[in-house]
């Protein structure tokens, strides 16, 4: 039994050396934002307060954010780790306990913040396929712009030891496995995990561990638009903006079925766009996957050229 089930990732910070250059970056992205207290706080469409906090300082990592489902699994996960229940200083407010996993990230896990006014709606039309013809009179006039971001679905993380890391969230927040994969028989090396939240619909991962020789650090958040129209939409834009790295995309996974489309920021931290993901109950049963599914597609758009995959920072 964990201690508490977490709902959802809620956030992650970074320290970044220019906040401008990172604002500039996240509008073109499809996030909106607002200043305060020298942090700049960027938030999507949809009702959590803020999915990204950037601060000024050295580039690197500086905490995961997870949200619980009531102030009262908040105070009783305190009580387990025998550290106190804080006020949140941050848009929405609500109450933080902070902890670090076994490689000292910090994790901060929220309740009780104020949402935004839900702003989330379909960019694009109805579809016709091959059996459904479901857009009569209804002409595709779409409106060219960045991606509107409804919200922060996923991070991916590196680990030291990755059944140790497992087990850390596994035992205090609840989470589930969809898909295991090893480096060789026996050997697990990462796992992407999703929430338990009952019969209630959870995304195939809101959390992803993978244990690599390098330092434990961050890999990438995934942020979900729209919907498919609202994701080439902001790949245009950021092509066209002419000064970010085109990283990979678009294609649609294997693992997590979802349609992506990966950018870097303008210091190398890497963010996803992404579309019709899985969606799964805590009563669907684990599955092992393959080392190959972790980055393979089921098709995939011509790769990036060397001229615009790193087309260098903005002025």
């Amino acid at each position: 039994m964990s201690i508490i089930k977490v709902e959802d990732i809620a956030h992650f910070r970074f320290a970044v050396p220019d906040l401008d250059a990172m604002r500039r970056f996240l509008t073109d992205f499809g996030l909106e934002f607002e200043v305060a207290d020298g942090r700049l706080y960027a938030f999507g469409t949809g009702p959590a307060p803020y999915a990204l906090a950037a601060e000024v300082g050295a580039p690197q990592f500086l905490a995961l954010g997870l949200r619980a489902a009531s102030l009262e699994d908040l105070e009783r996960l305190a009580r387990a780790e025998g550290v106190p229940v804080e006020d949140l200083e941050a848009p929405g407010g609500g109450r933080v306990v902070r902890l670090a996993d076994p490689d000292g990230r910090p994790v901060e896990v929220v309740a009780g913040q104020t949402l935004r006014p839900d702003r989330t709606a379909v960019i694009g039309v109805a579809r016709n396929d091959a059996v459904s013809k479901r857009r009569l009179e209804n002409l595709v006039r779409l409106t060219p712009g960045p991606s509107h971001v409804q919200r922060l679905g996923h991070a991916v993380l590196s680990v030291r030891d990755f059944a140790l890391a497992e087990a850390w969230y596994k035992a205090r927040f609840g989470m589930l496995t969809t898909e295991a994969f090893e480096a060789a028989s026996g050997r697990p090396m990462g796992a992407f995990l999703r929430c338990d939240r009952g019969e209630r619909p959870s995304d195939h991962h809101s959390l992803a561990l993978v244990a690599l020789p390098s330092a434990p650090g961050f890999l990438h958040a995934g942020f979900e638009v729209a919907d498919l129209d609202d994701l080439m939409l902001g790949h245009t834009h950021l092509q066209a903006a002419g000064r970010y790295a085109h990283v990979r995309g678009i294609g649609r996974h294997i693992l997590g079925s979802q349609v992506f489309d990966y950018w870097n920021d303008p210091f190398g931290n890497e963010f996803e766009h992404w579309t019709d993901g899985d969606l799964l109950t805590a009563s669907d049963a684990p599955n092992a996957a393959q080392l190959g599914d972790l980055t393979g597609v089921q098709w995939a758009g011509p790769a990036p050229s060397p001229d615009t995959q790193a087309p260098g920072k903005p002025s």
